[in-house]
């Protein structure tokens, strides 16, 4: 019986190509740059939170008459005095609360100073209770101080709905300060939204388990920052190294092969 000799290894050599060379370099490029800019975001983000939860923990101010830059208010605590125009209120698409679908009622706030009206958001309403006269113990007349959060509306995303033209007692998809001022009427309505803090205005909650049927809950304070730039970051990365991979495994060619792939005479001794 025969014994054949084991044969020599394959010998490889890391030999790239022109285009593939080109091809990764600009992969890498893109690649570590978009990791790069997503690190730089996080670092812009954490801050930001940061900032909101400091101006958060301040004490409540007066909202001013005038208010030129919204977005140095958002999220600060506040207070306001006036009186609800409680026949204007409007009512906005909410978010599932409690296992329940419903709104967020938004009721023009008259200020006392004469400095005109600001939209006050005074919380969550389950669908059965749509018509105000189900939760008139949620009704404030007469004078009253309201403390809240300032939020500034944003508008629709890509993919989100915008409000179009809502007809007369529809709800809103998304609070609109100057639209809804417009479809009621009204003049002088800043450009913010005050979210009432809970426990105001004749109790707390609005149908929901274990309060008060038919009072308003108020919003505790909300913010909706999500905060996903290190996976991004990380993501971008590892396609930078499985690119460089990739490249480095699929240029080693035989030794006695070009650049090509043909076999090369050179090394062949053809």
């Amino acid at each position: 019986m025969s014994v054949t000799a084991a044969e020599p290894a394959e010998r490889k050599r890391f030999r790239p190509s022109l285009g593939a060379t080109l091809f990764t370099l600009a992969g890498l490029a893109l690649t570590i740059g978009l990791g790069t800019w997503q690190l730089e975001r996080l670092h812009w983000k954490q801050d930001l939170i940061a900032r909101i939860a400091r101006q958060l923990a301040e004490p409540p101010v007066l909202l001013p008459a005038s208010i030129d830059d919204p977005a140095a208010w958002e999220f600060r605590p506040v207070t306001l005095t006036g009186r609800f125009l409680n026949d204007r209120e409007m009512l906005l698409i909410a978010r599932p609360h409690q296992g329940q679908v419903g709104y967020e009622v938004l009721t023009p706030f008259q200020r006392a100073d004469g400095s005109g009206m600001v939209l006050v958001n005074r919380g969550f309403v389950p669908m059965d209770r749509r018509d105000p006269a189900t939760r008139a113990a949620g009704r404030v007349e007469g004078d009253t101080t309201v403390k809240g959060i300032v939020r500034v509306p944003q508008p629709p995303g890509f993919f989100q709905p915008g409000n179009g033209t809502p007809a007369p007692g529809s709800a809103w998809m998304r609070p609109d300060p100057a639209a809804m001022a417009a479809a009621l009427s009204l003049s002088s309505v800043a450009p913010v939204v005050v979210e009432m803090l809970p426990v105001q205005g004749g109790g707390q909650g609005s149908g929901l388990p274990g309060v008060p049927a038919g009072t308003l809950a108020g919003i505790e304070p909300r913010v909706e920052l999500p905060n996903n730039h290190l996976q991004y970051a990380l993501t971008w990365y590892g396609l930078a190294v499985t690119l460089a991979g990739i490249y480095v495994l699929s240029q080693r060619k035989r030794a006695d092969t070009g650049t090509d792939g043909r076999p090369d005479d050179r090394i062949s001794g053809a």
